[in-house]
């Protein structure tokens, strides 16, 4: 069964998407949970959370703010450990641009861990901050790219 990509509607799907991130973030990378958690952390036509699913278990998720008028940033890009390398982080940041695209955004901008630079290197993003800085204690870049 191929990968399937999914836009939350329902809360019961808004959990999963918490789970992967606790999972990746929180535990993983242990980000505080109380900062990994925020104001769009909610099902609203402001923020579009994206679930990736193989053979129907949740196994990636990422989110879409808007970020200017014609900008939109990607933002909580998480696979879970057991299912990176198979290239389910590309699949899922190719459905949220296109969900962007949908949207009438021309932009997409994210703040990449610079551990994943080149990850995103790959797809087409160009780091525009001048200098990395720290974002939960991690090393970050800020990127973008056309769509």
């Amino acid at each position: 069964m191929a990968a399937e990509i999914s836009y939350v509607t329902t809360e019961e799907q808004l959990q999963k998407a918490l789970d992967i991130r606790n999972n990746v973030f929180v535990i993983e990378q242990q980000v505080p949970a109380d900062i990994e958690i925020d104001q769009y952390d909610i099902i609203s036509p402001d923020v579009h959370h994206v679930l990736l699913s193989k053979d129907g278990q949740a196994v990636a998720t990422g989110r879409l703010i808007y970020y200017t008028k014609d900008t939109a940033k990607m933002q909580r890009i998480a696979v879970l450990k057991s299912h990176r390398a198979f290239g389910y982080g590309r699949v899922l940041l190719l459905a949220m641009e296109e969900r962007a695209r949908e949207l009438g955004l021309a932009y997409s901008v994210l703040d990449a861990q610079c551990q994943a630079q080149k990850f995103y290197e790959k797809l087409g993003y160009e780091v525009i901050s001048e200098e990395p800085f720290y974002d939960a204690d991690i090393l970050h870049v800020r990127m973008q790219k056309s769509l």
